[in-house]
C-alpha cells in the first residue's frame, strides 16, 4: 500500500480521527499483530474469542506504530500517531483493502480448493515470476483476516497477484472475491474438507463455484478434467473454462516418471507446445496442482519453456511432502495439515516412493479434523486404503484409532512421545516414513522427536 495520512485513511473508513495527529503517516503497510508490528506502521485492533486487540493499541503506538483502528479509546492522545475508531475494525480492514484493490491495476489469481491450495499458490507464484513481479500470499494468510492484509501488502509496482482463498463455512468466499477481484480463478478440488460445518460436497461445491461466479466473461477459471463437479461449475460461471490434467484437458502432463525426489513428464498444452518439466516434489496430485499453475502462465503469455522453469524452480510451503534424509532414513513431512483427500494423496504418493536396502514404507498418521458425523467412517478408510497399498501404518493420538482399525493390525500409540520412542527404535536406513495428520494432531511433534534434526 501507498503512504498515506491517517485523516485519509478515516475518510476511506468513512470516519475520522479520534486522537492524535490527523497528519501521522502510515507508510510501512499494516499489521494485526503487535509482535510483527513495523515502525510506522497502522494497527488494526481485532477482537476475537480469547483477545480484544484494543489493549494492545495504547502499546502498539509506543512502539512505533503510526495509527492505531480500534473499536473504543479512552486514555489520552498518543504523544505520537494517531486513533481512529470505527463500529468493527474487521470490516474496517476489509475496506481499506477494497479500496486498495480498486487501486491496482492487475490481473489477479485466486485459489481455492479442499486441498493443494497452497502448493497450487506456490507452482503459479514461482511460474510467474519467470516474466513478472508477483505479489503471492504468504505462509497461510488466506482468510477474511489474511486476504485483506495480503492485498494491502501488494505494491504498486507488482505485475500480477496470486492470492489464495480459504473458508470453513458457507459465505466466507464472497467478501474475499469482493475484495480481490480477480480475473483468473482457480478451484483445485472439491473434496471433504470442512464437511462438519457445510454438511455435503454439493454444499463444499457451492461456496467454492462463489470463485467461479465472481468472474468476469473476458476471464479464465481452470479446472481438473476429472473434477465431479466440473459441469456445476461450468453452469455457474461466465468465464472461460480450462481443463486440466494428468493425460486429459488443454493443459495436460504425459510421460509421467517418479525421478528422484520429484516427478518428470511431458507437458502438453493444446496449440502452444510442449516442454519437458521436472518437478522437485512427488506425488501425482502435485502434477495436477502444478498443471492448474501452467495454464495461468500460459493464457498469460508465457511460453512452455518459461513454465517448466518456473515449476522446476518452485520451493514448496512447508509441511507438504518435504523430504528429509535422516542417517540414511527417508522422511516426508506433509503434516500441514490433512482430510479424506489429501489423505489418500499421501498415502499413493509413500506406495509410489522408491525404497533401498530392502527398506519399509512406513505411514505415520494421526485424525483429521473437521469432519463431523463422517469422521469414523473417513477415518476406517484412510486406513483401509493405506493397508491395500502395502504400507505399514502408525497410527497415532486421540481420535486416529479408526485409522488402525481400518488398517488391520496396525500399531497405535494414544501418546505421541510414545510413538516417537517406538519410531525412532525401529525406523532402519533405506526406510521411508510418511508423516500426516490435521493441524490439531500436531504429528510433527512425532516426527521431530523421533528424528531431531540439529
Amino acid at each position: 500500500m501507498n503512504p498515506l495520512t491517517a485523516i485519509r485513511i478515516a475518510e476511506i473508513l468513512g470516519t475520522q480521527v479520534a486522537a492524535g495527529d490527523p497528519s501521522a503517516l502510515v507508510s510501512a503497510g499494516v499489521s494485526t499483530d503487535t509482535r510483527k508490528l513495523p515502525e510506522n506502521s497502522a494497527f488494526f485492533a481485532l477482537r476475537g474469542e480469547n483477545f480484544d486487540g484494543d489493549a494492545f493499541a495504547a502499546a502498539a503506538l509506543e512502539s512505533g506504530a503510526s495509527l492505531a483502528v480500534v473499536h473504543a479509546w479512552s486514555g489520552p492522545a498518543p504523544e505520537r500517531g494517531a486513533v481512529i475508531i470505527v463500529r468493527d475494525t474487521l470490516l474496517a480492514l476489509q475496506r481499506l483493502a477494497h479500496w486498495w484493490r480498486q487501486q491496482l491495476d492487475i490481473p489477479v489469481v485466486a485459489i481455492t480448493g479442499s486441498n493443494g491450495k497452497t502448493s497450487t499458490k506456490d507452482f503459479t507464484a514461482a511460474v510467474l515470476s519467470r516474466r513478472f513481479r508477483v505479489s503471492a500470499t504468504r505462509g497461510n494468510l488466506n482468510n477474511h483476516i489474511g486476504v485483506p492484509l495480503t492485498v494491502l501488502a501488494t505494491s504498486p509496482d507488482d505485475e500480477v497477484a496470486v492470492w489464495e482463498m480459504g473458508m470453513n463455512h458457507a459465505g466466507e468466499l464472497a467478501p474475499l472475491c469482493e475484495i480481490s477481484r480477480p480475473k483468473y480463478g482457480i478451484i483445485t478440488n472439491i473434496g471433504t474438507a470442512h464437511i462438519e460445518h457445510l454438511g455435503s460436497r454439493e454444499a463444499i461445491a457451492e461456496e467454492k463455484g462463489t470463485l467461479a461466479r465472481s468472474l468476469p466473461a473476458d476471464g479464465y477459471l481452470f479446472l481438473p478434467a476429472i473434477c465431479d463437479f466440473y459441469d456445476y461449475l461450468r453452469q455457474r460461471t461466465r468465464a472461460h473454462l480450462v481443463p486440466v490434467g494428468n493425460g486429459r484437458g488443454i493443459v495436460r502432463a504425459e510421460n509421467l516418471r517418479a525421478e528422484g525426489e520429484g516427478t518428470r513428464f511431458t507437458l502438453v498444452i493444446d496449440g502452444s507446445g510442449t516442454a519437458e518439466v521436472f518437478l522437485p516434489v512427488a506425488g501425482r496430485h502435485m502434477v495436477n496442482n502444478a498443471l492448474l499453475a501452467a495454464g495461468v502462465g500460459w493464457k498469460l503469455g508465457m511460453t512452455t519453456a518459461e513454465i517448466a522453469e518456473g515449476l522446476a524452480s518452485t520451493q514448496i510451503s512447508g509441511g507438504r511432502l518435504r523430504r528429509i534424509d535422516h542417517n540414511g532414513i527417508v522422511l516426508i513431512d506433509d503434516t500441514y495439515n490433512a482430510n479424506p483427500e489429501s489423505m489418500a494423496a499421501a498415502i499413493d504418493t509413500l506406495a509410489e516412493t522408491p525404497v533401498s536396502n530392502g527398506g519399509r514404507r512406513i505411514i505415520v498418521l494421526g485424525r483429521m479434523g473437521e469432519l463431523g458425523p463422517h469422521a469414523p467412517a473417513a477415518h476406517l478408510r484412510v486406513g483401509e486404503l493405506a493397508a491395500a497399498r502395502h504400507l505399514k501404518v502408525v497410527a497415532v493420538g486421540e481420535g486416529a484409532e479408526g485409522i488402525a482399525q481400518g488398517a488391520g493390525g496396525a500399531t497405535y500409540f494414544p501418546d505421541l512421545a510414545e510413538a516417537a520412542a517406538w519410531l525412532a527404535a525401529e525406523a532402519k536406513a533405506g526406510d521411508v516414513l510418511l508423516f500426516k495428520g490435521s493441524r490439531t494432531a500436531t504429528v510433527e511433534r512425532v516426527m521431530n522427536s523421533a528424528f531431531p534434526r540439529h
